[in-house]
């Protein structure tokens, strides 16, 4: 059975808001990031990540990064798209029951970015596997928090590991109980 890992890039004050701003990938970290996406079949996304995505790197061509993430399969949950390019389709109406479908199928597992308001969905149902997040030494000050917006109280946590980078960053990865 696949599992589906979610990876938020994460400021120390909890900030998630536009990670192009204040990310710090080096040489390190650049290639641990590449080296991640051969661990996954498809993304999983919601309608805002995946208009987002698809805008900043839909049409990108000859980063080894990008041109991966550019090539695989992608699962946007939606209530007002009718239709997805960018090699995307839509999860249908029951989005929990599509992901749960989802990772019943052969593979390797499915990777979603960010922590979105699809997760109050994803949160609610149990279908997050593991939470990767990625801390990164700085302070936006402002913006959208980890967990906006989503109800949390049932979300207990354990740490099973953590990867550090000499930029200064790290990745705590945390499973459910």
């Amino acid at each position: 059975m696949r599992k589906l890992i979610e990876s938020t890039l994460v400021t120390l004050d909890g900030v998630i808001e536009a990670p192009d701003r204040w990310a710090l990938f080096d040489a390190e970290s650049s290639a641990y990031s590449l080296e991640q996406l051969g661990n996954y079949d498809a993304f999983v996304m919601g309608r805002k990540t995946y208009e987002t995505f698809y805008a900043n790197w839909g049409h990108v061509t000859g980063n080894p990064y990008i041109d991966r993430i550019n090539a695989m399969p992608k699962h946007v949950a939606s209530r007002s798209l009718a239709e997805t390019t960018w090699n995307a389709t839509l999860l249908g109406p029951d989005p929990s029951n599509a992901i749960a479908e989802l990772k019943k199928q052969p593979g390797k597992d499915l990777i979603k970015y960010g922590t979105t308001r699809f997760d109050a969905t994803l949160v609610q149902h149990h279908l997050i596997d593991e939470f990767h997040f990625w801390y990164m030494p700085v302070v936006a000050g402002s913006g959208q928090r980890l967990f906006e917006h989503v109800d949390t109280a049932g979300l207990d946590l354990s740490l099973t590991g953590e990867k550090r980078f000499q930029n200064g960053s790290v990745i705590l990865t945390y499973v459910p109980r």
